[in-house]
């Protein structure tokens, strides 16, 4: 009989599996995973770590720590003045003005009395919940590369970011669900995109996946396609599973096809799990309010704060939000730019915390709020603020982070750390601490070196033990 071959017979099954396993995705395979654990990165006192898991707050663009949570009333008795403390560097050159104070009042929240704007009322009231760190610092100034080392601990493009390397080290708690999880804006991509989840060279199971919030299909090519019968897609799974396992048994060592084989099934166990996980119905009408649901201008950043929460219950051990290009990089009208972020922000971002804390799951989630660099103490042109490298804030909330503390200082502007420095590396080696993995020995062969986070190879970066409990 003449014609093509049968394919259990002869057609080439590597061309053919490797089209099948194209339209899946990206989807986390958590058992292949786990049985690759690099338990040599565990920390010594990896017995005694509570996070388990991380959701990330991630602010594209730079927020002003000035007009947020660094208080520098310096600024109102010079406001309009030359800076009077040496030059700054700025990023737009000739387009530098004098000192600018921010026009927000800051107020003592808590039993701690951190100082924070009037632009954040809703924080406020997780004062006591959260590590303030405002003595931040990064090496370069320009959004891609301050964002790249933020993610991934270098400037360069292609390297891993930390939610990868997160996964790495511990893996998934869930079997039907990716291990990380990127909730994008529904309005678009953030600036460097995909780099800002992508595994680089670690194994692609530790991939971020994105899930589309609003839209029908959350997951790209995760539903039947249309006019499909359930059972002919049964048959169909069932003949292609056969070819699987009839081809694995010819060549057991291909564990790409064994990753393959469990790319399908988790993706099979994804169509029930995640329309159930993204069924907000289930939440009370009182827990939609307290995300802001019910509010226009916090309903869509709420729904994802709220989904972050569902998904961290279910075992995915990394969830990520962005926001669409870089909306906090506030180069004019940045009182203006600061008010609408935060009307939008954050009233979603303390119910988190608020929700996590109440169904005791902050203890086990590190959440983790700020962007990649902050904004300078003088104006860029009338009333914008230029970007900051040299001193900027962000905070973190539970997984064993002390509570209603505030670590190191800027200057009296505002401008340079000068108490108490972080580093991005300092920030990620303490991170992994706190998950219980050793930044030092969390290293992966590339290129014929073990490659990290922190890069130590090169940088010093230092575990902050004062930012734990």
């Amino acid at each position: 009989m003449n014609g093509p071959p049968c394919a259990c017979r002869g057609i080439d099954r590597r061309a053919f599996l490797s089209r099948a396993a194209g339209g899946v995705g990206l989807l986390s395979l958590a058992h292949l995973l786990n049985e690759e654990l690099p338990h040599s990165a565990r920390a010594a006192d990896s017995a005694t770590v509570r996070a388990k898991s991380v959701i990330c707050l991630f602010q594209h663009g730079g927020p002003s720590h000035i007009d947020l949570c660094d208080p520098k009333p310096a600024l109102k008795k010079w406001h309009g003045q030359p800076y009077p403390d040496g030059e700054v560097e700025v990023h737009f050159h000739g387009e530098q003005g004098n000192v600018l104070a921010s026009p927000f009042n800051y107020h003592k929240c808590g039993d701690s009395g951190i100082e924070l704007s009037e632009l954040l009322p809703y924080t406020g009231q997780i004062a006591d919940d959260i590590t303030l760190i405002r003595s931040m610092t990064t090496d370069v100034v320009d959004h891609e590369n301050a964002l790249r080392l933020i993610h991934t601990g270098r400037v360069q493009a292609g390297f891993p970011t930390w939610g990868s390397w997160v996964v790495y080290g511990l893996g998934n708690e869930s079997h039907e669900l990716p291990a990380y999880l990127v909730l994008s804006d529904p309005g678009g991509l953030p600036v460097d995109g995909s780099r800002n989840w992508s595994s680089g060279w670690l194994p692609a199971v530790t991939q971020g996946t994105v899930l589309r919030t609003s839209d029908p299909s959350p997951i790209v090519n995760l539903q039947m396609p249309p006019g499909t019968r359930p059972e002919a897609r049964a048959q169909q799974l069932q003949f292609l599973d056969q070819l699987n396992r009839h081809h694995r048994e010819q060549f057991p060592e291909n564990q790409e096809l064994a990753a393959r084989i469990a790319n399908f099934e988790l993706a099979a166990r994804m169509q029930t799990a995640i329309p159930h996980a993204l069924d907000l119905a289930q939440e009370t009408a009182a827990i939609q309010q307290m995300y802001g649901l019910d509010r226009p201008e916090t309903r869509e950043y709420g729904t994802r704060c709220l989904l972050a929460r569902r998904l961290v219950e279910r075992g995915v051990r990394f969830v990520q939000l962005f926001l669409q290009g870089q909306p906090w990089d506030t180069h004019s009208n940045n009182d203006h730019g600061h008010r609408d972020l935060c009307a939008r922000t954050d009233q979603p971002v303390a119910a988190l915390v608020r929700d996590l804390k109440q169904r005791g799951l902050l203890e086990s989630t590190i959440v983790i709020w700020g962007g990649e660099f902050g904004r300078l103490p003088i104006s860029q042109k009338e009333n914008g603020r230029d970007h900051n490298r040299h001193g900027f804030s962000l905070w973190i909330a539970g997984g064993g982070f002390k509570s209603g503390y505030v670590h190191g200082a800027t200057d009296d502007f505002g401008y340079k750390a000068v108490e108490n420095i972080v580093t991005v590396h300092d920030l990620h080696a303490t991170l992994l601490q706190a998950l219980g993995l050793n930044h030092r020995r969390l290293a992966f062969p590339h290129d014929g070196i073990q490659t990290t986070l922190t890069d130590v190879s090169v940088t010093k970066a230092r575990v902050i033990a004062d930012l734990l409990a």
